[in-house]
């Protein structure tokens, strides 16, 4: 299960086909073990409901967390490249020596660029060289304001180190936000509970509804819900991203 939150597409497809043959399931235990008697379906369905509902509120609830987190993401990405991060220490560089100012700039635009890479790409392989490449440039800017305090040792050169962190901590607030995904135990819970909800929908069934195509809408209503969850709570999976916006407009701006 954790390896699919990954990949909201397969997890759609592997989740409607569980949940319907739970639906199967509790349709074949009511026909041919212990079906559910007249007298007590108004019983049944006070279960049936406080089960699907409880499904709903954590899907609710996770929902709720997946879009948060996403929030966090993009507002991450943005202070990136704007609160005092990378526009603002490209900026800065102009209070230090002409010759190491525009060795600090070229690096910024190569870490921009790196960057960018970062958040497009997904293939494992690529990701882990921009990481190497990304720490090599994260040196070089760090002993390019360094040099800056050592030839300044002025609140100048303070704003130059400080600025600098800056640009470094961002990089790794925005890493640990990817980091911070909805438990596994969330999704555990979630998985059982649509398995009861489908299996007690089917458990309930009678007639011509046994047959019917009603009991497929609930499975796949689950179904959707939980890929879109994984899809907007994975940060290299699926469609819903968080877009290099401000990072893509600060390059074609330092670029000019």
């Amino acid at each position: 299960m954790a390896a699919l939150v990954d990949y909201p597409a397969v997890l759609f497809i592997v989740l409607i086909v569980i949940l319907i043959a739970a639906v199967i399931c509790g349709e074949a235990v009511s026909k041919r073990f212990a079906e559910l008697p007249d007298d007590e379906r108004e019983d049944f369905k006070v279960v049936q409901t406080a089960t699907l509902t409880l499904l709903a509120l954590i899907i609710g609830f996770s929902l709720s967390m997946a879009v948060g987190r996403y929030d966090q993401r993009k507002n991450l990405e943005e202070a990136e490249a704007n609160a005092n991060a990378v526009g603002t220490q490209y900026a800065r560089a102009d209070l230090a020596d002409p010759a190491v100012g525009a060795a600090m700039k070229k690096a910024l635009v190569r870490y921009l660029h790196l960057r960018l890479d970062d958040y497009r790409t997904r293939d494992p392989g690529e990701l882990a060289r921009i990481g190497r490449d990304t720490a090599a440039v994260e040196s070089e800017l760090w002993r390019l304001a360094t040099q800056v305090a050592r030839d300044q040792p002025t609140p100048i050169g303070a704003t130059v180190v400080t600025g600098m962190n800056d640009v470094l901590n961002s990089q790794d607030y925005a890493e640990a936000a990817r980091i911070n995904r909805i438990p596994v135990g969330a999704w555990s819970l979630m998985f059982v509970i649509a398995m009861l909800g489908c299996g007690v929908q089917g458990y309930g069934a009678r007639g011509r509804l046994r047959r019917s195509l009603l009991l497929v809408i609930l499975p796949a209503t689950v179904s959707l819900s939980l890929a879109l969850i994984a899809d907007i709570d994975s940060p290299r999976g699926g469609l819903i991203h968080v877009q290099p916006q401000d990072l893509s407009r600060l390059l074609r701006a330092l670029e000019r």
